[in-house]
């Protein structure tokens, strides 16, 4: 038989079967059986955390919601006003380098669409004009479109390019728009994106043709 706390017996064996032993109740008063101390003790704790939040919001003294997270206080970060800081190589929104005359870098060559698992990059190729430099030797991003919301941020588009002609360093993410349209960026758009230092053009420069470090090599001739 099993026991209680103090060692009696919790039912006893007879002739009618096992018959258990009765367990008073504890005694209650109203106004413990109506929890109404408990509500009181726990509004009491929420309106000591309102009004000190309160006071805090209002007078500026909010902890910091990166560096002081553990601290007391209100440390959720308030989006859109305050940001938590993206690392160095977060990929973010993408953005076209530009060459020094204002040019995209992309020689149209298709090979970070080639690469994308998503297939989220549409690029339409385009022949430079009759006396270009560039003709024969290059092609150009006719239209250049990324869909945001196909895109999974791999980074294989940067990391297969050979002209360094897009990037996803300007530490931005989509914004929450309503609409799919507004997640289609076209090449206008993609060529005004900046990094985070502000810049357009890219840190690995290219020889372009005519400069006197371009190899020479075009589809014509090679020297």
């Amino acid at each position: 038989m099993s026991k209680g706390a103090n060692g009696e017996p919790m039912a006893t064996q007879s002739d009618k079967g096992i018959i258990g032993k009765p367990v008073p109740r504890p005694k209650r008063v109203p106004s413990s059986q109506t929890f109404v101390p408990e509500i009181l003790k726990g509004m009491k704790v929420t309106m000591k955390h309102f009004f000190r939040n309160a006071k805090e919001v209002a007078l500026q003294q909010r902890p910091d919601p990166v560096l002081e997270s553990l601290e007391e206080g209100v440390t959720t970060v308030s989006y859109p006003e305050q940001k938590r800081p993206y690392p160095e190589r977060f990929r973010g929104l993408h953005r076209l380098t530009l060459r020094d005359d204002g040019s995209p870098r992309c020689v149209a060559c298709l090979c970070c669409s080639t690469a994308c698992p998503a297939q989220c990059i549409y690029i339409v190729p385009a022949e430079y004009p009759e006396g270009d430099k560039r003709r024969g030797y290059e092609r150009f991003p006719e239209q250049f479109v990324i869909d945001e919301l196909r895109c999974i941020f791999c980074g294989y588009c940067v990391e297969a390019c050979p002209c360094d002609a897009i990037r996803m360093d300007t530490g931005r993410h989509a914004a929450p728009y309503d609409s799919r349209d507004q997640f289609i960026y076209r090449k206008d758009l993609l060529m005004a994106a900046v990094a985070r230092d502000g810049s357009r053009e890219t840190a690995n420069r290219r020889p372009e043709p005519g400069d006197p470090t371009h190899p020479g090599i075009a589809r014509d001739h090679i020297h």
